[in-house]
């Protein structure tokens, strides 16, 4: 197969764009891959793309152009027609659908050789439904909970999502949210989970008195409700550190709490990292603070370097990866007081540590790369055979 995953920035840092550059790299194995970008706003890629997965931009931005820009009046006929198809809410959570971008997308979708087309985010999805040629089979992937988006652009996913070939979720819980307000059949619509990047991974030793946390400085992750339950266990075990691995400008009112709380000694901000997993080696427990995870990549993470999680019970990742009790702890949303005890509890129960550490290791298996990848061949192969007949090379080949 071609495959074509179609993303808003695949130069940047961030959880979509690193799972999507590593399902990429295992579809690469056996496939035709190529992921799509929107924008270029950088030169080189934030996550260097797998040997034989080639990096597309739609736009440019740089101050050394790849992409000629279309003249006005194509952009202002396709940006108009966008801005009928993607919901203002969607536009203004992303701002990667610019006049250059969807002409460029639109222009991609009539020219191009892939078999399949895979987009990754709302926006995203309904400008394929809208726009792609019947020849290519069509994929909608979500990386956000359905409850997360706004009533417009739920409104459009119903209206517009059935046209498309399928749709994958990360959660079992999100599926069954997406078939209650679809209707979709089981075929259709399937959970598959992110995946863990290939390799052997470091192990942690859990006796490093560091709690680690990750991902970008962004309302949704909380971190100042993380410092204040980490203020507990500071009280207790002033040797312990939290290091919040992230990038972004909202840190405002984190570093504030930070201040507030005299954790300047015991807090750090260790910004963006390319190897994820070597730092939360050096960590003894991963905490995580979120007011929503669309699936848990750093718990995934953490798991597969031994380190146990606690985490807010919040929709719907953590849940259905963390198993309480056995491979972390999971306490009531938004109750920082049961945070910082549960972290507490494992920061003194050493033997409970490890205990849990080697069974979030064990779990881990479950979210190999070529696993995972094997389920993406399996769904592709059978929309393909369930779609109509398409018209495009792979059509040809399987006759």
């Amino acid at each position: 197969m071609r495959i074509a995953f179609v993303i808003a920035n695949g130069y940047a840092m961030g959880g979509t764009v690193r799972t999507v550059h590593n399902l990429a790299r295992g579809l690469s194995a056996r496939h035709e891959v190529e992921i799509v970008s929107l924008v270029r706003k950088r030169r080189h890629p934030f996550f260097t793309p797998a040997d034989g997965v080639r990096l597309v931009p739609l736009s440019d931005d740089t101050d050394q152009p790849v992409v000629q820009r279309p003249r006005e009046r194509v952009r202002e006929r396709w940006a108009k027609q966008a801005d009928k198809i993607v919901p203002k809410a969607e536009r203004r959570r992303n701002k990667n659908f610019t006049p250059e971008a969807v002409t460029g997308l639109r222009h991609y979708l009539r020219t191009t050789k892939a078999d399949v087309v895979i987009g990754t985010r709302p926006g995203i999805n309904l400008l394929i439904a809208a726009w792609a040629p019947s020849r290519l089979l069509t994929i909608g992937q979500e990386h956000l909970n359905l409850a997360e988006h706004k009533p417009e652009v739920r409104k459009a996913i119903t209206r517009s999502y059935p046209k498309l070939d399928g749709l994958s979720v990360l959660t079992q819980t999100d599926r069954a949210a997406y078939e209650k307000l679809l209707g979709a059949s089981e075929d259709w619509l399937t959970a598959l989970p992110n995946a863990l990047e290939p390799g052997e991974p470091p192990r942690a030793t859990l006796d490093e008195p560091v709690i680690a946390a990750a991902g970008r400085f962004s309302p949704v992750k909380q971190y100042p409700l993380l410092v204040e339950a980490f203020s507990h266990v500071v009280a207790e075990h002033p040797q312990w550190r939290l290091h919040i691995h992230g990038g972004g400008d909202r840190d405002e009112e984190l570093r504030a709490t930070i201040d507030r709380l005299g954790l300047g000694d015991h807090v750090s901000l260790r910004g963006r990292t390319t190897d994820m997993l070597g730092e939360l080696s050096k960590a003894s427990l991963l905490a995580v603070s979120s007011r929503v995870e669309g699936f848990g990549m750093t718990i995934i993470e953490a798991f597969s370097v031994g380190v146990p999680v606690v985490s807010f019970d919040c929709p719907h990742g953590p849940r259905e990866i963390i198993e309480h009790g056995r491979n972390g702890l999971l306490v009531p949303p938004q109750d920082t007081k049961a945070l910082g005890e549960a972290l507490s509890r494992l920061v003194s129960d050493r033997e409970e540590r490890h205990r849990m550490g080697e069974a979030a290791l064990a779990s881990a298996s479950a979210y190999q790369l070529e696993d995972i990848t094997q389920r993406w061949e399996e769904f592709l192969e059978q929309r393909w055979a369930a779609a109509p007949k398409k018209k495009g090379p792979l059509a040809a080949l399987l006759g």
